[in-house]
């Protein structure tokens, strides 16, 4: 009996998860067509990355909020062209239920990340650092910008490839129902 139960809820849940991602996929358009949700939520690993003030951290620390996770580098030209987008919602929707993180990933020194800032003109975004890619090869990222939405129990549930206008209208209403549900 109690595998049954388990079962029927397991299904049940199942089943609102993939109606809700449903609606989220209802409201791609433009550039966040090539936003893919998964059909199975994975949990985000525990590798450590190097927080912008030099310590640890963990993707586990933004557990309760949904993220929107960027890796990137200073020399990707897509990257550049994107920052200022993710700069825009971070402004926009940047609170106690959201948050833009990004990672650069590979060989890229602090002062370089400072500069990139600077000259693109990005003051309220994290300049995280996964000098080693470990984070980013246990995340299965294979070209930048990568972005990755983590819901509130840091799962992943969708990724692009690419850059893209994170502040677009269609952008704004799939992470707005996240942070609604």
């Amino acid at each position: 009996m109690r595998y049954l139960l388990s079962v029927i809820l397991y299904t049940a849940l199942a089943a609102t998860a993939n109606a809700d991602m449903s609606a989220l996929e209802a409201l791609r358009a433009g550039d966040m067509r090539k936003l893919q949700f998964h059909n199975e939520i994975t949990n985000a690993p525990q590798i450590s990355f190097v927080q912008d003030n030099g310590s640890v951290g963990l993707l586990s620390d933004y557990r309760g909020k949904v993220v929107l996770l960027n890796f990137w580098a200073t020399w990707c030209a897509p990257c550049r062209n994107e920052m200022p987008k993710l700069s825009a919602l971070q402004s926009t929707l940047g609170g106690d239920d959201f948050t833009v993180i990004t990672i650069a990933t590979g060989p890229n020194p602090p002062a370089k990340i400072t500069a990139f800032f600077n000259d693109i003109g990005i003051d309220n975004l994290p300049a995280h650092r996964d000098p080693r890619q470990a984070l980013a090869r246990e995340m299965r990222v294979l070209g930048l910008p990568a972005t990755i939405l983590l819901d509130r129990h840091g799962q992943e549930i969708a990724r692009l490839l690419g850059d893209a206008n994170w502040h677009s209208d269609s952008a704004l209403a799939i992470i707005q129902s996240l942070i609604a549900s």
